[in-house]
């Protein structure tokens, strides 16, 4: 039985640029998800980071059904007693909503040794302005 071997050095891996402007959180994550594990490649293989990067623009404008923003809460615990804090999506997407993006994405990947690698390639951006023109990402189009 032969075995496959992926040369990590030949992976140039690539820069895609999404505007989540307008854009569904829970779609626009899986996209982004599948994006970052390289599943569009030909020669995609499971456990091998692609070293595909994905910078997102405009996560403030993300849209939301108008029940949800107060209804939908978000949790996290400091470790010392009493320290569990929770917040609304409405505060979470006025205060930081590229850690509302980053959060999202983060649960969408498979929980493995290889999702750090994939967090560190997302850049998330409440504006339109990053800092990643140099690399010329490629306009990625979400599908609706």
């Amino acid at each position: 039985m032969d075995k496959t071997y992926v040369n990590k050095g030949q992976l140039a891996g690539e820069w895609y640029l999404v505007n989540a402007e307008g854009e569904t959180l829970g779609r626009l994550a899986s996209k982004i998800a599948a994006l970052l594990i390289g599943k569009q490649h030909p020669n995609f293989t499971p456990g091998v980071d692609m070293n595909d990067h994905v910078v997102v623009i405009n996560a403030s404008k993300i849209t939301f059904h108008p029940s949800r923003l107060d209804s939908k809460m978000y949790y996290r615990h400091s470790g010392f007693p009493g320290g569990l804090k929770s917040d609304n999506l409405k505060g979470l997407l006025d205060k930081h909503p590229e850690r509302l993006i980053h959060m999202t994405v983060k649960g969408m990947l498979p929980k493995n040794r290889m999702t750090k690698h994939y967090l560190e390639n997302l850049k998330v951006y409440a504006g339109a302005e990053h800092p990643h023109n140099a690399q010329a990402p490629q306009q990625y189009e979400v599908d609706k």
